[in-house]
């Protein structure tokens, strides 16, 4: 996975596997299970992350990977340059590194280069000693803590996975901090990662998001912050409804980002025209990116239902 890999994403998906997965949707159950993981670590820790506030959360993952590091665990932090820019704290990076935490930053700014700015690492993955693994739409800020931010918080998802699979994590992790590709791994099992842009396919989470909704038979039940398809993905969509799969879109009515919203909204006709139902979730922002089908397969995962991350 080099930068070729844009927005790399590791999603659950039908692979190799068996693995045992556990699902999150709390942020501070979630942060206090990562935390657990990270205080107990005893060979090495792995995490990369879309945003890292320097906020009471994020504060609280940099004393516990510092304090790691210096007790001799191998720790590195995968920061995208353009998520993290605003959060991340000179003095708090300082910290990190003074302690031990070999931090890298992906794809900063560069005059040399301004194109590749725009293809950003929107992975959020931790991986410790290679025995558990953690990944999906989460980002360490406290705007997904409903202690520090109320009833407001955001709402994602999250899963844990432990067994074979927390291996293949821990090499994507690694390939793409050297900026390197991997081979899709071999399909078999129930439980699999997926990556972006591979040796054999560059946009392969769209590919099977193509696949998966062609074959759909009963019904597509689609959860996304962003929701922008490309004109492909659109027509496979409708194509769907109309052969009477029961198609259902769960969207944020709220948005941090309102020009994608206002853009979603040029979708919405032709979809349920086509027979798709739109839901609008009320209470809170919501940042899942979750898809099911037919009730054989479930992805879940950091890739938003749009162009620009199909693309990246």
């Amino acid at each position: 996975m080099t930068r070729t890999t844009a927005i790399a994403k590791d999603e659950a998906r039908p692979a190799p596997g068996p693995a045992e997965t556990e699902l999150f949707v709390e942020g501070d159950v979630l942060y206090a299970a990562m935390l657990t993981s990270i205080r107990n670590a005893r060979i090495a820790i792995r995490l990369e992350s879309y945003i890292f506030a320097g906020d009471e959360v994020g504060q609280s993952f940099a004393e516990a990977l510092a304090e790691r590091a210096q007790m001799g665990i191998g720790v590195r932090l995968h920061l995208d340059a353009e998520g993290a820019r605003g959060g991340m704290s000179r003095s708090l990076l300082r910290m990190l590194c003074k302690r031990g935490v070999r931090v890298k930053w992906f794809h900063r700014w560069s005059w040399r280069h301004p194109m590749r700015y725009n293809r950003r690492n929107h992975r959020k993955l931790l991986v410790v000693d290679d025995q558990v693994a953690y990944v999906g739409g989460f980002n360490i800020h406290r705007a997904s803590s409903r202690r520090l931010y109320g009833e407001t918080r955001w709402r994602d998802s999250h899963v844990a996975i432990s067994g074979p699979l927390v291996l293949q994590a821990g090499k994507l992790f690694d390939a793409f901090w050297r900026g390197e590709r991997l081979a899709i791994p071999a399909s078999g099992g129930s439980t699999g990662l997926a990556v972006n842009d591979t040796r054999k396919c560059g946009r392969y989470i769209r590919c099977l998001y193509l696949e998966a909704i062609a074959t759909a038979r009963e019904r597509i039940y689609l959860t996304t912050p962003y929701f922008v398809p490309d004109l492909l993905m659109q027509q496979q969509l409708m194509q769907a409804a109309r052969r009477g799969v029961d198609v259902r879109l769960l969207v944020p009515s709220r948005t941090d980002v309102p020009l994608t919203r206002w853009a979603a909204h040029d979708f919405y006709t032709a979809l349920i025209g086509a027979g798709a139902s739109i839901y609008e979730y009320l209470p809170r922002m919501m940042h899942a990116k979750t898809m099911t089908i037919d009730s054989k397969w479930a992805v879940l995962g950091t890739s938003n239902f749009d162009y620009r991350s199909f693309f990246l």
